[in-house]
């Protein structure tokens, strides 16, 4: 089983179960081996997948190209590479399946 989420030297590597076209963006807690996050985009067109880099990119206070999809390009469970992150969220930080 993989973490929700990891560190690769100095980039993290998350985990991620979408919840699409919610009311706001926003992280909801763990979801298995994931983490959950509501997200305000509809699954179409890659507009999730978009507004969830910049969204992470925005969390994680690093430059929109420090964040690659990895997995799950049209599914709803995503490994995202966060590269360098800058913080992390306070739910990241309280989440206890890491390693």
């Amino acid at each position: 089983m993989m973490p929700a989420y990891q560190w690769q030297g100095e980039n993290l590597l998350l985990s991620l179960y979408i919840q699409p076209r919610a009311s706001r963006d926003e992280w909801v807690g763990l979801h298995g081996d994931s983490i959950k996050v509501r997200t305000t985009a509809p699954p179409v067109d890659g507009k999730a997948n978009k507004q969830l880099c910049a969204w992470l990119a925005k969390s994680f206070k690093v430059p929109k190209n420090s964040v690659q999809l990895l997995r799950g390009e049209s599914s709803r469970h995503k490994q995202f590479l966060i590269e360098h992150p800058q913080r992390l969220p306070k739910d990241i930080e309280k989440n206890p399946n890491r390693r």
